[in-house]
């Protein structure tokens, strides 16, 4: 089963510095129809405008992973972490038993970015911050996972979380396919973060978001070249 949910009727705030589109319930949105999907607690299309950002505040129990889609995001916390995330190229946030952090746009152009939150598989995780480089051609053809819970992916170039969840990404040229199992009793979120898709005869089309269930093969076909992420959660 797939719910699309175009991006016209995403959640929207507009703080003059910063733009961003809810997939969920998020701050002063509320849809009591879309407050998660399973272990899924918040999707955010951010656009941060050159020299703003998020200034410290704190964060606990929460997988928050950053996924950067045009410029970059400048990273400090709590724990003397600090660190660049660019575009193409992922970063993680277990808050665990509690962080402060902030995130700045300190380059030239609007940074464009999605901001994940996973709930973890429990409380009192010690936090952590982490950064990876994923270039996008080394996704070309299938999914890649870039952050992950399962213990499959330890040792790998997945970023660690503590949830029973993927984040995986997935470049496709106009009509290649992409087959991921997710099993039918899990939940996927896909959204495209360019071009348009194909779902069991449904069209995806750019920043729209396509909840999943039920679905043992997803199967995903590009109408024009796409780069998509997809989260897979615990239902």
């Amino acid at each position: 089963m797939i719910d699309v949910r175009p991006f016209a009727e995403l959640g929207h705030a507009d703080h003059g510095w910063l733009d961003a589109k809810h997939h969920f319930s998020f701050a002063d949105y509320h849809d009591p129809r879309r407050m998660h999907w399973g272990a899924l607690r918040v999707w955010n299309d951010d656009a941060i405008a050159p020299g703003t950002g998020f200034g410290a505040h704190p964060h606990r129990d929460m997988e928050i992973i950053t996924y950067v889609r045009e410029g970059a995001v400048t990273h400090e916390d709590s724990l003397g972490n600090t660190g660049r995330t660019e575009a193409g190229d992922v970063q993680v946030m277990s808050a665990g038993t509690g962080i402060r952090h902030s995130e700045y746009n300190r380059e030239p152009g609007t940074t464009r970015l999605f901001q994940i939150w996973i709930m973890p598989d429990r409380a009192g995780h010690a936090p952590s911050w982490g950064t990876r480089a994923f270039p996008r051609g080394a996704r070309g053809g299938g999914f890649v996972a870039l952050a992950s819970g399962r213990a499959a992916d330890a040792g790998g170039d997945a970023l660690p979380i503590h949830a029973d969840a993927r984040v995986l990404g997935a470049t496709l040229k106009k009509g290649e396919r992409a087959e991921y199992h997710l099993g039918a009793e899990r939940l996927g979120y896909l959204v495209p973060a360019a071009g348009r898709v194909e779902i069991e005869d449904r069209t995806v089309g750019t920043r729209d978001g396509a909840a999943i269930s039920g679905t043992d093969l997803l199967v995903v076909r590009a109408l024009e070249d796409a780069e998509i992420v997809l989260v897979d959660v615990a239902a």
